[in-house]
């Protein structure tokens, strides 16, 4: 990685972005990335819609993963990355629904270009959260996830928000496995217990563009829930 300076363009920063059915929003996403991101990886996750056609008419790079399963998804954006002829010094991750502020990204690779943090998480408990844009069971699953972190592993997070920045060595040599809800929470308890360097900044969220694939359903919250549980349990 090249010396610290406050110039992100100093740096080779690729994003990330796990889609399944937001031809609506991921155009949206795309176009508020800021120009100083060398790649733009939108994973098609199975969508059934014009997700792939919106996001490379955006100027994305679309792998397509048939298999369904967020963590699926970020997997495969990774071995795509480990292909290149150059790896990043930086991966983004963003979610593909326009919740997040992606011109709010500057703030989230900040620490790690400023101060030599190794993972940032972009936190909607410390920013702004427009009403309605997190439901209950999203605000309480949040605030018990950090609660047992912070006893079993003894960290300080107040969000597992999907919006956030990691250097590329120190997320390969973490070895991420899980393939569905429990990836953003995997990568913070395997980056606990390999002592690296974490904060977190505010970032604010906004209403998503369509239905949730995960708070939008009892499946999905029941479903998310027991698997961050069960990942919190596993590594300790």
């Amino acid at each position: 990685m090249p010396q610290s300076t406050d110039n992100p363009s100093n740096f080779t920063i690729d994003v990330l972005i796990p889609a399944f059915n937001e031809e609506n929003s991921v155009g949206k996403v795309i176009k508020d990335i800021p120009a100083f991101v060398r790649n733009i990886i939108v994973v098609n996750n199975n969508s059934h819609d014009d997700t792939k056609m919106v996001a490379e008419a955006a100027g994305a790079i679309v792998l397509d993963e048939p298999q369904k399963g967020y963590g699926k998804a970020c997997l495969t954006g990774m071995k795509y990355i480990k292909s290149l002829k150059q790896q990043p010094d930086i991966l983004v991750f963003l979610d593909a629904d326009y919740s997040d502020y992606p011109e709010q990204m500057n703030e989230v690779i900040r620490p790690i270009i400023q101060d030599g943090i190794d993972m940032v998480i972009g936190s909607r408990a410390l920013g702004k959260r427009e009403k309605g844009s997190m439901t209950f069971p999203q605000v309480f699953g949040n605030w018990l996830s950090t609660t047992l972190m912070r006893w079993i592993y003894k960290v300080d997070y107040t969000d597992l928000g999907p919006f956030r920045s990691i250097k590329w060595d120190k997320l390969k040599a973490l070895g991420m496995v899980d393939e569905n809800f429990g990836w953003t929470i995997e990568m913070q308890i395997k980056a606990a217990k390999s002592g690296l360097k974490t904060t977190e900044v505010p970032v604010d969220y906004r209403k998503r563009i369509g239905v949730s694939k995960v708070s939008g359903t009892v499946k999905g919250v029941f479903g998310a829930g027991c698997k961050i549980l069960w990942t919190i349990w596993r590594y300790r």
